[in-house]
């Protein structure tokens, strides 16, 4: 691969819509603030926490599930898509979230997980009655082979069948994830317009958008052809998921079309409502484009490039997002979320400085074209919790144990008060244990330290949206060696240019003059950038 400059265009510059290189944060609701002290987070919590979220400056808040679920996977496996888990609270609760936020300036996002349901939605409950009923093709149901074996092939995510026996009514039924997690039939009319009504109910409470979880697993191919087998790549390999090349089990091609149907119910309301879809898996660049492409699907998407990306380096990154391209569609980024490591834990290397590292990895994400997202604690620069076997709860890492991550790790509870009991997070003993290396890092031990991250990533957001150009311009890659990466930001004459030492050794560089530096990190000499240093400086 070469390191000649690349060039991403930019959106035309009239009438962006307000998400068009938002800032967006995560807030995962079991572990951000418990207010009734269960050890749980709740809603009235997240509303405490509000004003701290509005004054990093981002524009929008994503919500991880809150919805009625026996919690087998923490809220992924809905119960009643149209209501709050009494753990979180009521909707009176998500009510008064909703407009404490919009108060103070910020959209919200919800997740909706319309590629499974629980086992105990009642759509579900019905389903499995019979093969009549008025829900019976609502889920994924298939006869036995004749020696009585599972329809297909076909293996979960997290680990054996894809196909679970139902006595009730002599088949099986598909799960793509846990078995109490049963597939929802996304061919089918009548379900596609239940889920339509299910974006209704939450757009007319105020919300301002959604997360498709999981949207490539929606449809499946009907005729149920086996997966072909994975070429090894080298890698362990812990799933036996990770052994089929995934053809048939997800990424129908009639997928775009109902996420045109999604589309347009989001259009019928006012204020620009935002839609962004999680892809994962080997085809997610192709799928992630063509299920936001156009403009008249989902308005963005993301993906797993930075999640699960094997180091922090600048061909990593250049291969991203040079994979993009130019226009339309538009990129979304993340470096952290619920479901993977912590980035500080997860890229830099031993005996490196974690406050640089932090510094440079949230100056970088808050120069990339297209929307970024922060998870909850990344502002803080949280490390990686050890979970102990004994205190895990996630499903995937208790049955690949001990070769899987542990998403736990990045799950436990926000340290909002380093003095505290449970840091803050509640009176309760919280549902996972809180990392001892988060006290030093917690929100009120970091508020009044003009150096702390905490500060560094809300002077880095004002930066990104005090400059159209980091916000929504063109992307040229101008170096991507195996320790600098560099890149201009241009839009309506005002041209930034980025640049990073990806290492934790002095490298040479030779910056370009500039009108004004904006931001400089570490050691910044005429010919030399220090570990982990950054200069972003606008040249015109």
């Amino acid at each position: 691969m070469t390191d000649a400059a690349r060039s991403i265009l930019p959106e035309p510059a009239a009438a962006r819509p307000w998400w068009h290189g938002a800032t967006i944060y995560q807030v995962y609701p079991r572990s951000f603030a418990d207010s009734n002290g269960d050890g749980i987070g709740d809603l009235a919590g997240i509303t405490a926490h509000l004003e701290h979220v509005a004054s990093l400056g981002v524009d929008a808040i994503w919500l991880s599930p809150f919805f009625t679920s026996p919690m087998k996977d923490f809220g992924y496996d809905v119960a009643n898509y149209c209501d709050v888990d009494p753990i979180f609270g009521t909707l009176a609760d998500f009510d008064a979230l909703i407009a404490r936020a919009h108060a103070l300036g910020l959209r919200i996002i919800i997740d909706q997980v319309w590629s499974h349901t629980s086992e105990e939605h009642p759509w579900f409950v019905e389903s499995r009655s019979s093969r009549t009923n008025s829900k019976a093709d609502w889920y994924v149901w298939a006869d036995a082979k004749p020696d009585g074996s599972p329809p297909s092939n076909w293996q979960s995510v997290f680990g054996g069948p894809a196909w679970t026996w139902d006595a009730r009514r002599g088949q099986y039924y598909l799960h793509n994830f846990l078995k109490e997690q049963p597939q929802l039939h996304g061919h089918n009319g009548d379900l596609q317009e239940a889920l339509l009504d299910i974006a209704r109910f939450w757009l007319d409470r105020g919300v301002d958008g959604f997360r498709l979880d999981a949207i490539n697993f929606a449809m499946h191919d009907p005729e149920l052809r086996d997966n072909p087998p994975m070429p090894s790549n080298g890698k362990t390999r812990t799933r036996p998921f990770d052994f089929q090349r995934k053809l048939y089990n997800q990424s129908h091609p009639d997928i775009p079309a109902f996420l045109q149907r999604v589309r347009a119910v989001l259009d019928g309301y006012d204020g620009d409502r935002f839609t962004v879809a999680e892809i994962g898996g080997d085809d997610a660049e192709r799928e992630m484009k063509l299920f936001c492409g156009g403009g008249d699907k989902l308005n963005t998407a993301y993906g797993f490039d930075f999640l699960y990306a094997p180091g922090f380096t600048p061909r990593v990154m250049r291969d991203a997002l040079d994979s993009w391209g130019e226009g339309d569609p538009w990129p979304s980024w993340a470096f952290e979320n619920h479901d993977a490591p912590r980035a500080v834990s997860r890229w830099m290397p031993q005996g490196a400085d974690p406050a640089a590292f932090g510094r440079l990895k949230m100056l970088l994400l808050a120069c990339l074209r297209g929307n970024i997202f922060l998870y909850n604690g990344e502002e803080l620069g949280l490390p990686q919790v050890d979970i102990a076997f004994e205190d895990l709860q996630d499903p995937e890492a208790i049955a690949n144990w001990p070769l899987t991550l542990s998403r736990d790790g990045a799950r436990t509870p926000m340290p909002w008060a380093a003095d505290a009991e449970n840091l803050g997070f509640g009176a309760g003993k919280p549902w996972l244990p809180t990392g001892e290396a988060h006290r030093p890092l917690a929100v009120d031990a970091q508020e009044g330290d003009p150096q702390s991250l905490l500060n560094f990533t809300r002077r880095v957001i004002a930066l990104r949206n005090a400059h159209p150009a980091l916000r929504s311009g063109a992307m040229t890659i101008i170096e991507a060696s195996d320790a600098i990466l560099t890149f201009e930001r241009a839009l309506e004459g005002e041209r930034v240019r980025c640049s990073f030492n990806l290492t934790n050794a002095v490298q040479a560089f030779a910056p370009e003059p500039a009108a004004r530096i904006l931001e400089t990190l570490g050691e910044v000499g005429d010919d030399a950038l220090g570990p982990y240093a950054a200069r972003v400086a606008l040249l015109s």
